[in-house]
């Protein structure tokens, strides 16, 4: 049983602590003193529940420990309304003394607030465990940037009952040290502004908006204003000007966009000094690099589904099909080769494995008969390799790599147990720990050779010119807008792809029924 005793005035200390769906901790009410604030994370939002005594919904417990007990041995949800639930209690990674120290709640005359002693808890005091606050951190998509501590921006204060709405100015933040004066970021893309004024132990970590991440700010080019879900005639732009595009050309676009969310291309100085490090190859290693991984993870997912779509969408002929198909592996081989980009390579090569493009065997023979080349490519070369580098076999040349094999390092430390992912088949119990081992090590490799890997970015895309549509098209927004519209994008990432997963199954059925039993 764990209770995490932190100062009342920490809901954004408590937000940096629950990096994982599942993950919890209970903490101080800063709006009664007495009570509790259980603060978890669930389907990538962190939701905060106030605890007016013992007593969750019908069930009422002796205590707090009880009742953190009972929710995660019986695997209940905390409220029927969120449908959460918690696994992992977060525990203290600094003193009590400290984090009440550090993050003392200031008052408008500069002192800070002193906690009363709390009361010894009762037994069944007849307390209500309420929904309060869920803050869509997801939305925010922030990233804080120094190395030691992680900061992300101070949440409204939870609702009072007397409260008619929440004030974000409501939000107190701690003396800044008198060597430094304050400052905040601003992020004309996302609308918020960012206050980097919680110190920590030798510096100020600042925090890193991401633009690319506020889907309903995205100006597009041949997006209208508002969309549905596959827009007929957005789908048919997009087909028009991938058709154009050889391989080689839409590799070069997607390492472009690639390389620039990763932070490995185009990073300017003053973007390095809110990292605090040198390249997003080694934030993504670090604790405060989690939004960033959250959001490649998000880009890969979602470029899988794309290239699933282009394919899928082919309502043609068996021989249209079959020649899409067949690009669609020069493209993944022009990935891996010519540019070195193993996020790229592996996200068109998830899409190609994926059960609703692998099922269409009339287009897989079409393709071995009239682009035998292509399928030889796909099976003696591009599988073989994948699997090798997913099992700690094989790695990329370092000279020839843009952008390193991270997939495996991403699942390994954002893997959410609360989502329900299936396992990775590198992820096996017949691979073993080597394995993970193997990847762990690759990622610190890769952050180690950051610079390598953006010089070499650097030599490959520097001087390529860029269609303005076509690189449009390959922006995680752009694709997230397409695929569930400017409405369904902002919705729930696991929600999202499931639905999706059974679009690609009508989409693939109707290409080729699938084959009755009586029929056989």
């Amino acid at each position: 049983m764990f209770v995490n005793k932190l100062c009342s005035c920490s809901v954004s200390v408590s937000e940096t602590l629950v990096v994982r769906n599942g993950d919890f901790l209970v903490r101080d009410s800063l709006t009664s003193v007495g009570d509790y604030v259980l603060t978890c994370r669930w389907d990538n939002e962190v939701l905060h529940f106030k605890s007016v005594q013992y007593v969750l919904e019908s069930d009422s417990f002796d205590s707090v420990q009880e009742l953190v007990r009972y929710y995660i041995g019986q695997r209940k949800v905390v409220s029927q309304s969120s449908g959460a639930h918690i696994y992992c209690p977060v525990s203290r990674t600094l003193p009590l003394r400290y984090l009440e120290a550090t993050f003392a709640l200031s008052t408008k005359q500069g002192s800070t607030y002193s906690r009363p002693a709390r009361e010894a808890l009762t037994s069944r005091g007849g307390l209500i465990l309420t929904f309060v606050h869920s803050l869509p951190v997801t939305r925010q998509r922030c990233h804080s940037g120094g190395r030691a501590l992680a900061v992300v921006p101070p949440s409204p204060v939870m609702r009072r009952s007397s409260d008619p709405q929440l004030s974000p100015t409501a939000c107190h933040h701690p003396p800044e040290h008198p060597a430094h004066t304050s400052h905040s970021v601003h992020s004309s893309s996302c609308g918020t502004t960012l206050q980097s004024g919680v110190p920590c132990l030798h510096a100020r970590v600042p925090c890193v908006c991401k633009p690319a991440t506020c889907v309903h700010r995205f100006e597009s080019r041949l997006l209208p204003v508002e969309n549905k879900p596959l827009e007929m005639s957005v789908l048919k732009k997009v087909k028009e000007l991938l058709a154009e595009a050889d391989a080689r050309t839409t590799a070069k676009h997607i390492s472009l966009v690639d390389c620039k969310v990763a932070r490995i291309f185009g990073v300017t100085t003053e973007l390095q000094r809110m990292m605090g490090v040198s390249s997003g190859l080694e934030l993504l290693t670090l604790p405060h690099g989690h939004q960033l991984r959250l959001d490649l993870l998000e880009r890969f997912y979602t470029m899988s589904i794309m290239m699933a779509v282009d394919l899928l969408g082919c309502t043609g002929s068996t021989e249209e099909r079959a020649a899409l198909l067949h690009k669609t592996i020069q493209l993944a081989a022009e990935l891996k080769s010519s540019v070195g980009n193993m996020f790229g390579f592996a996200a068109v090569m998830r899409a190609l494995e994926l059960p609703q493009i692998a099922r269409l065997e009339q287009t897989w023979m079409t393709l071995r008969q009239r682009h035998t080349e292509g399928a030889i490519l796909y099976e003696k070369k591009l599988k073989p390799f994948l699997k090798n580098i997913n099992d700690g076999k094989e790695s990329s040349v370092l000279s020839n790599t843009t952008f390193p094999h991270i997939i495996p390092v991403l699942s390994l430390l954002e893997r959410g147990v609360a989502l329900g992912e299936g396992l990775e088949a590198w992820e096996s119990t017949e691979v073993g720990v080597d394995v993970v081992m193997f990847h762990l090590e690759a990622a610190r490799t890769i952050a180690h050779h950051g610079g390598i890997y953006t010089s070499n970015a650097e030599t490959k895309l520097q001087d390529f010119q860029e269609h303005a549509e076509i690189g449009e098209i390959f922006q995680t927004e752009f694709q997230m807008r397409l695929l569930w519209g400017s409405r369904g994008s902002e919705g729930s990432q696991s929600e999202r792809y499931e639905k999706f997963d059974k679009v690609l199954t009508a989409l693939s059925h109707k290409l080729e029924p699938p084959v009755r039993q009586s029929e056989l």
